[in-house]
């Protein structure tokens, strides 16, 4: 069996089969599509009849870009308002008392409900290491029934040092204490693509691609050496505070784990992102190499 670390953010599918019976636990599957920002729209899309066709048992279904998100703010992909997500959440069944186990099957968006979980207060949430297509290679069980959990009360608690805004992305420009780190695909970072009505990147930001964070057909994590070893091959050192950002916060979210796994002590989420920071003018871009 493999070892679960209790302060790690993933699990491995191993110990979920463990866990399935668990009363304790609560498994979210979060399946959704993120196509490339130089193919046609609609980029992003729900999974949920891929959930209703066949799911690990036992997990509820959430919608990332209706559950997840706010959708009457101005900003494109906020997050979802903390008084909507806790009732929500709650009637699926979680409670503070769960650990959550998250899941998609593309390594992206499992660990947007990991940064959401972990930003209003519920650090007991856990990313399933492989996903759906792992659990499904491994021959492990699948079904289409709906589960029944009681109803349960999550209260929000607010972690504020877990997501940082455009404002003080901007405070932090030129500071030599904190380093941005874009994890979008290095042609948005040289601003030859993109999806927002600017193209670029913000000044001095790194680019860390969240899909070099993952390796293998399954989309597994490296372990936290190799991570480490990327992030400070890219510039990155233990003793700055590292800002996560993309073009929503999603891809922002796989950086943010993998930072965690890599040991990084200080490493936060701008939530907001590009489609935030291209919102004021005013803000400055960079393109190019």
């Amino acid at each position: 069996m493999t070892e679960h670390r209790r302060d790690s953010p993933l699990v491995e599918t191993d110990w979920l089969a463990d866990h399935l019976e668990d009363p304790a636990v609560r498994i979210v599957d979060v399946r959704g599509s993120i196509r490339p920002s130089d193919a046609p729209k609609p980029w992003y899309a729900p999974k949920r009849d891929a959930y209703l066709a066949g799911h690990i048992p036992g997990a509820v279904y959430l919608d990332w870009l209706a559950d997840l998100v706010d959708g009457a703010a101005p900003i494109q992909m906020t997050v979802a308002r903390p008084d909507n997500f806790a009732a929500l959440v709650g009637r699926l069944g979680i409670g503070n008392g769960h650990t959550v186990v998250a899941y998609d099957d593309n390594a992206h968006i499992a660990p947007r409900l990991w940064w959401v979980l972990n930003y209003y207060g519920h650090p007991a949430v856990k990313v399933l290491n492989g996903g759906f297509p792992k659990w499904v290679a491994e021959g492990r069980p699948v079904t289409a029934a709906l589960p029944a959990h009681p109803p349960a009360t999550f209260t929000v608690r607010v972690r504020p040092e877990w997501r940082v805004s455009s404002k003080e992305v901007l405070e932090a420009l030129g500071d030599p204490t904190v380093q941005l780190v874009d994890c979008r695909s290095p042609r948005e970072y040289r601003g030859e693509i993109g999806r927002g009505n600017r193209k670029g990147r913000i000044p001095g930001a790194l680019n860390v691609p969240a899909n070099t964070l993952v390796q293998g057909e399954h989309k597994t994590f490296k372990n936290p050496a190799a991570l480490r070893a990327l992030y400070e091959a890219a510039g990155c050192a233990p003793d700055r505070k590292i800002i996560t950002y993309c073009n929503a916060g999603v891809s922002a979210s796989v950086g943010l784990l993998a930072l965690t796994l890599a040991g990084f002590p200080n490493a936060t989420n701008f939530a907001g992102s590009w489609y935030e920071w291209e919102d004021d003018l005013e803000n400055p871009i960079q393109v190019g190499p």
